[in-house]
């Protein structure tokens, strides 16, 4: 018997089975695994290194160098290194199938675009915060663990921190999403990648040569300024507060999503 005007033998593309499909092309690919691992690696990796090397030095710190210190940030220092894999994961998981060409048999199966544009924020959002929240406790209790030595450390349940050790997944996550938004808008691997890069790396120091007040009027809100204050414990003076600017950047990852869709659906594959 034929459903919804289907023929026979063929199911009608619903919105689980593309997630189902983003599913199983995501982890078919290589630089899938190689851009998790390596997010593993810095935010983990940079984080301990970073620890080790305060618990080392600690004794010969200047007053004020330990005024400055915080073990919290230096556990989570690996975080501002993350955003770049994932975000440049997040550009591949789009813009590999422009350049392979198999979009164009992704849009044959799923013709009316947007679920498949969907299937692949839901699908990768998912596996970036199920990669970076255990990422985030490991480096910090791992990291803890190692300035305890000079008993330096903090706990988890001083004011700020776990509302950091939640904050910095989220925003590695909305990192992504917001490379997975690049991408499908400028369809180029390397230009996504260059477009993530401009907005996170580049654009700061540019605004950071304005004059004082007009920079100290923009900083705050630019994307990895308002994202980064929700893991940020102390955050410095003029910056929004965690939660709102988290705020900002996930209202930054949305309209970027927007502009995506409204662009899958007028352009040709």
């Amino acid at each position: 018997m034929e459903s919804i005007g289907l023929p026979l033998g063929v199911e009608p593309v619903t919105q689980r089975r593309v997630i189902r499909s983003e599913w199983t092309k995501l982890i078919s690919l290589r630089s899938t695994r190689w851009a998790f691992g390596a997010t593993l690696l810095l935010a983990i990796g940079i984080g301990v290194l970073a620890c080790i090397v305060f618990e080392t030095r600690w004794p010969h710190l200047s007053a004020a160098d330990r005024h400055d210190f915080h073990p919290l940030s230096v556990s989570l220092a690996g975080i501002n290194f993350a955003q770049l894999s994932i975000g440049v994961l997040g550009v591949l998981v789009i813009t590999g199938e422009y350049s392979t060409g198999m979009i164009r048999s992704t849009l044959a199966a799923v013709p009316r675009r947007l679920p498949m544009l969907w299937g692949k924020a839901a699908v990768f959002g998912a596996a970036a915060l199920a990669i970076s929240l255990p990422a985030t406790f490991i480096v910090f209790w791992v990291g803890q663990a190692i300035l305890a030595g000079e008993g330096i450390n903090i706990a988890l349940g001083h004011a700020g921190v776990f509302r950091a050790l939640i904050g910095a997944p989220l925003f590695l996550t909305a990192m992504g999403l917001f490379g997975l938004a690049l991408g499908a808008i400028i369809r180029s691997t390397a230009g996504g990648i260059a477009a993530l890069a401009g907005i996170v790396f580049v654009l700061p120091p540019i605004i950071g040569l304005l004059p004082t007040s007009v920079a100290n009027s923009i900083d705050p809100y630019l994307p990895s300024n308002a994202g980064g204050a929700i893991w940020t414990i102390n955050p410095d003076p003029g910056t929004l507060a965690p939660w709102a600017g988290f705020g900002v950047f996930c209202a930054y990852v949305a309209i970027a999503m927007a502009i995506a869709a409204v662009l899958l659906v007028r352009r040709d594959a």
